[in-house]
């Protein structure tokens, strides 16, 4: 008669290994209590079962019985009904937070089980070389932040598609952003405004080579006479704010901040969806007071060192005049400046001694106004109305109260046959005889 076969686990066969040895007596019951972490009650128990029904002993009660806690099948239906019909392009462990939400709690583990069975997920398959070398996380909150823009159909088809222009600190994975329709230098500031008043000034910021954080020119003749490097608006902020810049030389380089977009893609859109969002504001309420607090609560991290690098915002860090859009223009004679099309003034009152003809910069500010800064001085600017084109013919009718006839048109003019251009015509000789010298005397 053959032996009956048995299958055990690993855990079982070392433990099966150990009753052995302390039956052999090459080992005592309280060393191999320690050696498979059990109590010595619990080996006393097990070696009276593998000498009453031998290796079969060791094997768990339980086993081939149901679990006291499996998941009914009506349970398990109307869990996956329910993802169907409202999370069916869910991740797993998103939807798992969302059921737990609508009172059907279920673990993620399980849940991608079922929804892997049910065709409702694929599992991903993991890259095993790792291309890039892992880098340690900063010490402190505040030392490095990163900061990126993703366009994207944030809103679906609900509304436009936008630009989530998103910072991110290295250490913590607190993150901050604002939507907006474009990627413009002022928005970039406001999302940049938005940081600083929350937490402070960092030590420094990580960014890509984009054309809002470093001029990709050479140097014009008077900065080059200047001896100074051109530099975009958000530059000359960061160095009037004495923030650190720093390059990524490839998306890989400021990878925390590219698998920030990724989650966003998945998590933020799904969360805007079912909230019903489909404006640009809608779409920032709901990023800064709901998804944020989430975030932070969810996926932020406790930094090695608890002190927090974030500067305080002196009292020479006036964000209305750091954060602003500065161009050079040259003042005329009747104290106005022209920038994009649009000529702007200064009051009467506020007009000073050599601002005729000199430089001075032109300052648009985030809430729309616009000032000159002539000399440390801030003078008020005020758009001038746009003169009205004047011809030559209404300019003659206001004079003279008639209109000018109008000019006839020129043609080409051909002289006559006999005309005496066209008369042949003959050299003239005349003969001039030597004078007489003597006679002039």
């Amino acid at each position: 008669m053959e032996p009956e076969r048995i299958e055990l686990s690993q855990r079982e066969r070392d433990r099966l290994k150990v009753v052995h040895e302390v039956e052999e007596r090459h080992l005592t019951q309280v060393a191999a209590a320690g050696r498979v972490q059990l109590s010595e009650r619990q080996v006393r128990r097990l070696l009276g079962r593998v000498r009453a029904e031998g290796d079969r002993g060791v094997l768990h009660r339980l086993r081939g019985r149901p679990s006291n806690r499996k998941i009914t099948g009506s349970r398990q239906q109307r869990i996956l009904a329910r993802v169907q019909k409202r999370y069916a392009d869910f991740g797993p462990t998103l939807a798992s937070e969302h059921l737990a939400s609508d009172g059907l709690p279920i673990s993620r583990e399980t849940l991608r089980k079922w929804m892997t069975a049910a065709g409702l997920w694929r599992p991903r398959r993991r890259r095993l070389e790792r291309v890039h070398v892992w880098r340690e996380r900063r010490a402190a909150f505040g030392e490095l932040v990163m900061w990126d823009s993703s366009p994207y159909a944030w809103l679906e088809d609900r509304g436009p598609q936008l630009h989530l222009i998103a910072m991110i600190d290295d250490a913590t994975s607190r993150i901050g952003g604002r939507f907006a329709e474009h990627d413009t230098t002022a928005e970039n500031l406001r999302v940049l405004e938005g940081w600083l008043r929350r937490h402070g000034r960092p030590l420094a910021y990580y960014t890509d080579k984009a054309g809002l954080f470093r001029v990709n020119r050479a140097p014009k003749l008077d900065e080059e006479l200047r001896g100074v490097e051109p530099e975009t608006q958000i530059r000359r902020a960061l160095r009037e704010l004495d923030v650190d810049w720093i390059a990524a030389h490839s998306p890989q380089a400021k990878g925390r901040i590219e698998n920030l977009f990724g989650t966003l893609q998945d998590r933020l859109v799904k969360e805007m969806r079912l909230a019903g969002i489909d404006t640009v504001e809608a779409a920032n309420r709901f990023l800064e007071l709901t998804f944020v607090p989430f975030w932070e609560q969810r996926f932020a991290v406790a930094p090695r060192q608890s002190q927090d690098a974030h500067r305080r915002l002196d009292r020479g860090h006036r964000l209305e005049q750091i954060l602003s859009v500065r161009v050079e223009r040259t003042v005329a004679q009747d104290a106005t400046v022209v920038w994009q099309r649009q000529r702007w003034g200064v009051p009467r009152e506020q007009v000073c001694a050599g601002l005729r003809g000199a430089r001075a910069e032109i300052e648009r500010r985030l809430d729309g106004s616009h000032w000159l800064r002539f000399r440390g001085r801030y003078l008020e600017l005020r758009p001038c109305p746009a003169a009205p084109s004047r011809s030559l013919s209404a300019v003659s009718l206001r004079l003279t109260g008639r209109s000018n006839p109008k000019p006839k048109p020129k043609t080409n003019y051909h002289p006559l046959p006999n005309h005496p251009w066209r008369k042949p015509w003959k050299r003239t000789l005349l003969l001039c005889q030597k004078p007489d010298i003597s006679t002039l005397r």
